[in-house]
């Protein structure tokens, strides 16, 4: 793998399931992704943008290809529907850090620290399970980030968030320093997140553009009528 790039798919297909000649989830994906890059992933439901973040992630394994990267690279995943344990906040975040190797009082340390300064202190002993889908979103996040995921993945991570708790996770998620990738349906966060689009239409990657001439509409015609015409139908706000 080159030095400079972190990730790199080499013709990576996924079959929707194990049997011989199911649907692919994703076909002959190849992408390569720099350290520090913020790649946006976009297209229709089904075009294979979650199934391409759990490659990514090691949650799935494709059927040929190859995914390549150091596997010291630390990665951390919030998912569109996060799940916290019947724990406190403060434990939720601290449990993960402890299965790290972080003595226990450590990582409740550390997991206090982080929800402060993520201006969540007000629910750290509230149970995870208590919360509404705003907080359980921002807490989901602050799980992540505190891992010190050099990679972070995030799948549509505002997608059921009113419009204050999806500034507030914007906020933190544009703090982030490393390189990441995440799929999102609101194009307008895309062009405030990215600095690169891949678009994906039913598994197969059509377009991969910097974030400023993917939003150029005679440029991306030149790459794609598909992706030109799906830019136009969502609009951008």
């Amino acid at each position: 793998m080159s030095t400079s790039s972190l990730i790199r798919l080499d013709k990576v297909s996924v079959a929707l399931t194990p049997r011989h000649g199911a649907p692919l989830a994703l076909d002959s994906v190849s992408l390569s992704i720099h350290a520090d890059e913020r790649v946006a992933l976009v297209g229709s439901n089904g075009s294979g943008k979650s199934t391409l973040l759990r490659v990514i992630h090691g949650l799935q394994q494709p059927v040929s290809g190859q995914l390549v990267l150091d596997a010291a690279l630390r990665r951390a995943m919030l998912f569109q529907r996060p799940v916290l344990l019947r724990l406190t906040v403060q434990n939720n975040l601290a449990l993960g850090l402890w299965l790290q190797g972080t003595p226990w009082q450590q990582a409740r340390s550390h997991a206090l620290q982080v929800l402060n300064d993520a201006g969540l202190e007000d629910v750290a002993q509230r149970r995870g399970r208590q919360l509404s889908v705003g907080q359980t979103q921002r807490v989901a996040l602050a799980r992540a980030l505190a891992l010190k995921p050099e990679l972070l993945l995030l799948d549509e991570p505002t997608a059921s968030l009113d419009p204050h708790s999806k500034r507030l996770v914007e906020a933190t998620v544009q703090d982030f320093a490393g390189t990441m990738v995440f799929a999102s349906h609101n194009l307008g966060q895309v062009k405030r997140l990215a600095t690169r689009v891949v678009y994906l239409e039913q598994g197969r990657l059509l377009v991969d553009l910097p974030v400023h001439e993917f939003f150029d509409h005679a440029v991306l015609q030149t790459h794609s009528a598909d992706a030109a015409n799906f830019v136009k139908g969502e609009g951008v706000v």
